[in-house]
């Protein structure tokens, strides 16, 4: 598929799922030897819902570490195609993180409000670690917080959607990931 539209807006192709899945395998070795290295064999992920839900399976499964477990915790800063700055909690973490290490799992981060807070919540909760996995970085657009341990593609500050990421709840059942197509205006 070369272009995509969803309410009104046309997306073109931008990273295709074999570069996906490239990324998640190199991720999932770089995860893997840092558990080998930290003498962790049941480490945390946590999926941050929704987005990051297409990805979290796809690298939890590649992971293949034999006592990792899986958890999910929902938050939203999202309104059509730009972040509101605002994080709201819908569903907290029920799983016991002392002494673990924690490796938060992330579609994208962007302004890094959600993923700050995040961090800064967990942290209390006295983990042997706590790291980001990210599919997606806009460094040019991170206003809090450090850069994620963990980054699939660096990407700039532009809208996308598809493997996970929606428009309005539209588009996660994309398996490649699609760019908001400029306008003519914006050529």
């Amino acid at each position: 598929m070369k272009d995509v539209t969803f309410n009104g807006l046309t997306f073109e192709l931008y990273i295709t799922h074999d570069e996906i899945n490239k990324q998640i395998q190199r991720l999932a070795g770089e995860i893997k030897h840092n558990c080998e290295v930290s003498g962790d064999d049941a480490p945390l992920f946590i999926c941050v819902l929704t987005g990051a839900f297409v990805f979290a399976a796809d690298l939890f499964r590649a992971c293949d570490i034999h006592n990792a477990e899986i958890a999910f915790i929902r938050f939203k800063s999202y309104e059509g195609t730009s972040s509101t700055g605002v994080v709201n909690d819908i569903m907290g973490l029920a799983e016991d993180v002392t002494g673990r290490s924690v490796f938060i799992i992330e579609d994208i981060v962007d302004t890094g409000i959600t993923a700050y807070q995040l961090r800064e919540t967990l942290a209390k909760k006295n983990p042997k670690s706590v790291k980001m996995v990210t599919l997606l970085f806009k460094p040019d657009s991170l206003k809090v917080g450090p850069k994620p341990e963990f980054v699939g593609f660096e990407i700039p500050p532009r809208f996308i959607l598809g493997y996970g990421l929606d428009l309005d709840g539209l588009a996660r059942q994309l398996p490649d990931i699609y760019v908001l197509k400029p306008t003519q205006e914006e050529q």
